[in-house]
């Protein structure tokens, strides 16, 4: 099937209740999405008092009340399998923040992205933007003009993402670095909520959070979230490299389960001293992507943790046309590969640990299925008679994008041979 499917859209909201068979608290519009919730076709997130718990689709019937609908929904879910999980809470002080954000050419995302950073709830944090190899001075006027005084701007001239987060680590202040994208909404509590896990642990080196859809208004927003999203559930999970997870047979080499670069967060300390992120990887190179992997199993190689952290959420707009997600199919292939060569390229000594975890991780691999289990994160089509399958064709790019991305590498690492970090430049001037 090479031409979309004809997908009617799907509502995106927000549901509190004051428990698992509670009273509606709020219902309303996710952050981004627009227009009120009405009849037809609703993905909505559940919070618990405040908090993410799950999400749920359902459909709205002509003249029935939204929140009722959802909130409907949602109890019966949360009857199935109400979470348990404790907050976590940090024990001092939250750590000082430098979030980053890597742009190039659209100031118009970017500015609602900020809006959401500069409203965040966190004690302590600065925001700043790197401006990736622009061909205007938007960016740099929009900075300039609405968040003078509020937002540091950087510019890196080499394209590619990897670098353009390099040199906002080089040039960050805070103890902890996190990192998001120009296209998400973040919720108030994102910095809070990812950041104190590195109050709560001195041992963690990244944490992740959640990824939730902003929009769900054309087949290709619909058929990506359908197909696993960017969520990775709601449960909280630790990763720790002495204690191997049993059920990831080839950690950590499974990168892609951590969390996604959206949404993530660094000690400074141990991401430095990683190296940061490879120039070779990510959008705006041949490798396509792979930057946010490459970190993960960087900071993990080195012994420390990584956490993954529901509470600290923010809303992407998919791309929305399907050009776009073939672009990305692709893409995701690609950077998959391009990680694991950056990794075994420049870690070599994790090739036999690979090689020893790779039979019984392939066996894994048959076992699982290529969507998310419906338990607590309900996606588009998990409903009703609806049903929206990955198209045979983004299979067949991003297996292609996996062929693809050792090459895309080789071919970044020639572009960027010669290219220091910019925090050792820093320290040679």
């Amino acid at each position: 099937m090479e031409n979309p499917p004809k997908l009617p859209p799907i509502q995106v909201a927000q549901l509190d209740l004051d428990g698992p068979e509670g009273a509606v608290l709020d219902f309303r519009p996710a952050l981004g999405s627009g227009a009120e919730i009405g009849s037809g076709d609703v993905y909505a997130l559940v919070r618990l008092n405040g908090r993410p718990v799950a999400t749920v689709v359902c459909r709205v019937a002509p003249g029935k009340n939204a929140a009722d609908a959802v909130a409907a929904e949602a109890r019966a879910l949360l009857a199935r399998s109400a979470p348990e999980q404790p907050i976590l809470t940090a024990p001092g002080p939250l750590p000082r923040t430098s979030v980053i954000v890597a742009t190039r050419e659209r100031a118009d995302s970017l500015a609602r992205a900020l809006d959401s950073l500069l409203a965040q709830n966190h004690p302590a944090f600065e925001v700043i933007v790197v401006d990736n190899a622009p061909v205007t001075s938007a960016t740099q006027d929009l900075i300039e003009q609405k968040y003078e005084g509020r937002v540091r701007y950087a510019r890196e001239e080499v394209p590619g993402l990897a670098i353009a987060h390099n040199r906002g680590v080089a040039v960050a202040t805070g103890e902890v670095l996190a990192f998001t994208d120009d296209d998400v909404i973040a919720d108030p509590n994102w910095l809070t909520a990812l950041t104190t896990p590195f109050a709560a642990d001195p041992a963690l080196g990244c944490a992740t959070g959640l990824i939730l859809p902003a929009q769900l208004g054309t087949p290709a927003q619909i058929l990506l979230e359908s197909h696993g999203g960017f969520a990775k559930g709601f449960a909280p999970r630790l990763y720790d490299p002495a204690d191997p997870p049993a059920d990831e047979p080839l950690f950590p080499f499974t990168a892609g389960s951590f969390g996604s670069g959206a949404n993530m967060a660094f000690r400074a300390a141990a991401l430095r001293s990683a190296g940061g992120f490879d120039p070779a990887t990510g959008t705006g190179t041949p490798a396509r992507g792979g930057d946010d992997l490459f970190a993960f199993v960087s900071v993990l190689a080195a012994g420390h943790k990584l956490r993954y952290s529901p509470e600290a959420l923010v809303w992407h707009h998919h791309r929305e046309t399907w050009q776009d997600l073939k672009n990305q199919a692709y893409g995701y292939g690609a950077g998959l590969t391009a990680f694991l060569t950056a990794t075994l390229v420049r870690r070599p000594s994790m090739l036999p640990s690979l090689l020893r975890k790779l039979p019984r991780g392939l066996a894994h691999a048959r076992t699982i299925t290529a969507h998310r289990d419906s338990g607590d994160a309900a996606v588009p089509g998990a409903h009703g008679a609806q049903d929206y399958p990955w198209p045979r064709h983004l299979s067949r790019l991003e297996r292609r994008g996996m062929l693809a991305g050792p090459i895309g590498y080789a071919k970044a690492r020639r572009r960027v041979r010669g290219v220091s970090l910019p925090w050792d430049r820093e320290e040679q001037r």
